[in-house]
């Protein structure tokens, strides 16, 4: 662990040779926040932990206190303008702080002590990176002097989490407190957002300190590039114009840099087909024609199959991640690749890039649309007739779609497609991983940005109610689904309590298949329907163990179960009208229900299944 006041970042993104001087380059970094300026004033660092939040307009915390976190949560006790949550466990913090930014692109936070409840918080700060979300997580840490010794509830989180953070700070110095924590919030959310660990011992939390703000903030190296070369503009523009099957292949790098309506002027002006991963879902409306739906191993028959026919890859935001391209070496054989990212780091990583360009994606597509609008002033525009029908025959061939189920239990897509009925597109829905995430993203509709949140990159089972937790916290008038497993939900349950005691009314649509589903998905088609400790004894014939229901009430929320699809929509509407409370809804439904399609791993994106041994054939459609 560093013995320095804090970490000056040591691994930065090297700029590759198109890169052009930009405004920013020559600015000083900006404090976060409205940059009140506060005269030297005497306080604790613990005091100026609470300060330095205060006027970086941080309004909401989640966390749980412990004794190397506990001078902080003295003063923290009599701030009025920042609301701290108290959680039941760390974890719950950190996708609480995770679901808050996903809500509204504010810096999320969360608290925990030193060991033990900085290890809590490592899930969270790994989903987060993956994900690219801006979270600064503060955690307490032994004093100065026991660092090294094995000190009760020592833990080195800073070396722990080296790897899986933007940025980690360690902080010994109560002086340098103000500094460290305008810095984390600054790196969490310029640039490609990421998780920002600021580690602070009591000693500096305990020692006096003389206070002011703002603070000189020292980042050697760190400047992201925001605006793309114009000379790869130009060549991105040449390369949409001669494209007879190109495809608009958007990541939530996209969503990240809030460039909903740059996108829509693009695909507008291209009539490019449009697919959205699954971080992208709701940033260009489902129901508009140029959407083909997601991509990837349960993307829909129409987007995978555009990929793959396609002969140019507009890339935003996009990582080229196995769950899109299958056996990377098939993917989108014929294409050729534009791809605009903020982080350098990923561009030509998994799929080498004709084209690169660095930059904020909400820059880059204005300036990108100047130059194919120019483009096509110049040449005259695209004939993209022949590809949307191949496009189109391949749609109406094979729709997103689901059979019934043969054993009596409802079909987890119906409750979907219910619960996107009612709820609309105002509503956020918030999934964890597994068939139900699926599920999620497949049948309910989306058409704004920031209605759909998961945990995609890492997969973390027991995100979805933490998250949709912080997610209500950061817009109170929206209603806030949790659609959760009966898997997922066991994990992290417990945040019922918080939400019932802090008056947030989160729903959750339980998909309550009683087993580990994906997993049980996976041994009936690779594993001979080998059921290996998947059935979790929660659901239809079994034991339920727990009751949901009960385990609802015992919390304060309101419990309901549903086992018959008539009473899907009364359920659901029911939950629409408790805005006082907590609600979960138990959907009793079939372990045999599957995702489909599906595109087995490892292999090509051309063997995409619509169902069980079924694949579709592709010289018709060409």
């Amino acid at each position: 662990m560093s013995s320095g006041s804090h970490i000056t970042p040591s691994v930065m993104p090297a700029h590759p040779p198109q890169r052009e001087k930009t405004t920013h380059d020559s600015e000083t970094h900006a404090v976060p926040g409205p940059n009140n300026v506060v005269e030297p004033i005497k306080m604790t660092g613990a005091q100026a932990i609470v300060r330095s939040l205060e006027e970086l307009d941080v309004t909401d915390v989640f966390g749980l206190p412990g004794g190397a976190i506990l001078p902080t949560y003295d003063p923290l006790m009599d701030t009025s303008r920042i609301r701290h949550i108290l959680v039941r466990h760390e974890q719950g913090a950190g996708h609480a702080a995770q679901g808050y930014y996903l809500a509204t692109g504010k810096t999320g936070v969360a608290i925990a002590t030193s060991g033990p409840g900085a290890t809590n918080l490592v899930t969270a700060i790994a989903d987060a990176h993956m994900d690219s979300e801006a979270v600064v997580f503060i955690t307490g840490q032994v004093g100065s002097q026991l660092i090294g010794s094995d000190a009760f509830q020592e833990a080195d989180i800073v070396g722990i989490t080296m790897p899986i953070t933007k940025h980690s700070f360690l902080v010994q110095r109560a002086e340098d407190i103000p500094q460290a924590l305008a810095e984390a919030f600054y790196i969490a959310n310029t640039g490609r957002p990421g998780p920002v660990l600021v580690d602070i011992t009591k000693d500096a939390q305990q020692d006096e300190m003389e206070f002011s703000w703002p603070p000189v903030m020292d980042l050697p190296g760190y400047r992201p590039v925001t605006r793309g070369h114009s000379r790869q503009l130009r060549e991105a523009a040449r390369l949409i114009q001669e494209a007879k099957k190109p495809v608009l292949y958007v990541g939530g790098g996209t969503m990240r840099a809030q460039a909903a309506e740059e996108l829509a002027e693009l695909a507008k002006l291209t009539g490019a087909p449009v697919v959205t991963t699954l971080n992208a879902r709701g940033v260009f409306p489902d129901d508009d024609p140029q959407n083909l739906g997601m991509p990837g191993m349960h993307g829909t028959v129409a987007a995978v199959s555009a990929l793959q026919m396609s002969d140019l890859l507009i890339t935003l935001g996009a990582r080229f991640d196995d769950r899109v391209t299958g056996q990377l070496a098939s993917f989108a054989p014929l294409a050729k690749v534009i791809h605009a990212d903020i982080d350098p780091a990923e561009i030509s990583k998994n799929r080498t890039a004709d084209v690169p360009i660095v930059g904020d994606i909400k820059t880059i597509l204005p300036d990108l649309t100047e130059q194919v609008r120019a483009s096509f002033a110049a040449n005259g525009t695209p004939d993209l007739s022949e590809w949307w029908r191949i496009v189109n025959r391949t749609r109406e061939t094979y729709p997103l779609g689901y059979t019934q189920t043969d054993d009596g239990l409802m079909a987890p897509q119906k409750v979907m497609e219910v619960l996107s009925e009612i709820a609309g597109p105002e509503a956020i829905y918030v999934a964890g991983v597994g068939q139900h995430q699926m599920w999620g993203a497949q049948f309910v509709g989306y058409q704004r940005p920031n209605q759909w949140m998961n945990s995609a990159g890492l997969g973390t089972m027991g995100f979805a109610v933490p998250a949709a937790m912080g997610a209500q916290v950061a817009e109170p008038h929206r209603a806030v689904w949790a659609i959760d497993g009966d898997g997922c939900f066991q994990m992290t349950n417990q945040e019922l309590a918080t939400c019932t005691i802090n008056n947030i009314p989160i729903k959750v649509a339980l998909i309550n298949n009683s087993s580990l589903g994906m997993v049980r998905q996976w041994q009936t088609l690779f594993y001979d329907s080998r059921y290996s400790n998947t059935d979790l004894n929660t659901g239809a014939d079994s034991i339920r163990v727990p009751d949901f229901v009960k385990l609802a009430e015992a919390y304060g929320a309101v419990g309901i179960r549903v086992e018959k699809e008539e009473d899907i929509a009364p359920a659901i509407e029911k939950a629409m009208e408790i805005n006082d409370r907590p609600v979960v809804i138990d959907f009793v439904v079939s372990a045999d229900s599957m995702v489909w399609p599906m595109v087995p791993a490892g292999v090509s994106n051309d063997q995409i299944q619509v169902a069980r041994d079924m694949t579709p054939e592709w010289d018709e459609e060409a």
